[in-house]
């Protein structure tokens, strides 16, 4: 079956440029505020991330640190986490401790309102019983965030939306798709690197047959869950658990504060669902089948997607603005 370009945005031709190539330069992928302040980002996935910096003062400043090609304006507000938290209840401060240690200031100042929602603090509450049994929950609690961290909201141009996490072991760390070394690539995301194959034919995936998706992640691609939790071994396990009001809010909040555009590639139902009511005027929304092996023949191989998400994203931004999709990185390099 042969995809259709969902966009309502006119057709163009393409770009001479977006016949790149996909071999890294040093400096291709973009570096946040967080990780030039050493704190944010993870710069190791095993132990506790460090504090979020503070604050950009001022627009003008924030948007020294955005990702090149990106929309002045999109640079992050300023947000005053500290007086924010000092209004917190005891109560809201200890649900939320994860939050405001780990959730990138950025996406803080903008879903602040709604994680002191009654529905969220519940949802938390689901995952503090949840944590004190004795059944394993995926992803490891420091890494929940991780998507945050890796990609800030003034930095994104794409958003990748998945199901819900990895439930085996040593899987799930915080990225849709995404999996830590050693663990090998699992079948989803070797069906996404046939697609990538066939769009850049000189695509390399990650070393030793891995699927760590970070370089994506700092370049600028959300890479995000619709529920961002699950029980070891038992997937769906917490869904419908108050996650998809949250990751909702942050895919409409991308809607509306990425106000250049930004690409949405949902792949599946469930994800297409979450994208209904985005504005294609706008932004870019590419649909398809899901890469799993039960549905990826099914028209998810030939849809095109990376190389029309960078051809649209080159036409909003210029080539500054496309995304390198080569993940043939080494782990040091690739934010281990």
């Amino acid at each position: 079956m042969q995809l259709r370009f969902t966009s309502t945005t006119p057709s163009f031709q393409h770009p001479p440029q977006a016949n790149m190539s996909l071999k890294r330069k040093a400096g291709d992928i973009a570096v946040d505020a967080s990780k030039k302040a050493k704190n944010a980002s993870i710069t190791s996935f095993f132990g506790a991330p460090k504090p979020n910096p503070p604050a950009a003062s001022s627009t003008t400043e924030a948007a020294k640190t955005a990702t090149p090609g990106l929309a002045p304006e999109s640079a992050p507000a300023k947000f005053d986490k500290d007086a924010w938290v000092a209004k917190l209840s005891a109560e809201q401060k200890e649900l939320l401790d994860l939050e405001i240690r780990t959730l990138h200031e950025s996406w803080l100042g903008a879903l602040k309102d709604e994680i002191v929602s009654k529905e969220f603090l519940n949802l938390k509450k689901f995952l503090q019983a949840e944590l004190k049994g004795s059944t394993k929950i995926f992803p490891p609690m420091e890494d929940l965030y991780s998507w945050s961290r890796h990609t800030p909201l003034h930095n994104v141009k794409a958003v990748i939306i998945g199901q819900d996490p990895y439930h085996n072991d040593n899987q799930a760390h915080g990225l849709c798709f995404s999996v830590r070394p050693p663990t090998p690539a699992p079948a989803s995301l070797r069906n996404i690197y046939i697609a990538l194959k066939k769009d850049y034919p000189e695509f390399k995936p990650p070393p030793n047959k891995g699927g760590l998706l970070t370089p994506w992640a700092d370049s600028g691609v959300l890479l995000l869950n619709t529920c961002l939790t699950v029980r070891a071994h038992l997937p769906n396990s917490h869904a419908q658990k108050g996650w998809e009001r949250f990751t909702q809010k942050v895919i409409d909040t991308v809607a509306k504060k990425r106000t250049r555009g930004v690409v949405f590639l949902a792949w599946g139902s469930p994800a297409q669902k979450r994208c209904a009511g985005i504005n294609t005027t706008k932004h870019l929304v590419l649909k398809s089948v899901h890469p799993s092996p039960l549905a990826a023949h099914k028209g998810f191989f030939d849809g095109g997607h990376f190389k029309k998400a960078n051809e649209w994203l080159e036409s909003r931004y210029g080539k500054d603005g496309i995304i390198d999709w080569n993940l043939n990185v080494a782990p040091e390099k690739a934010g281990l």
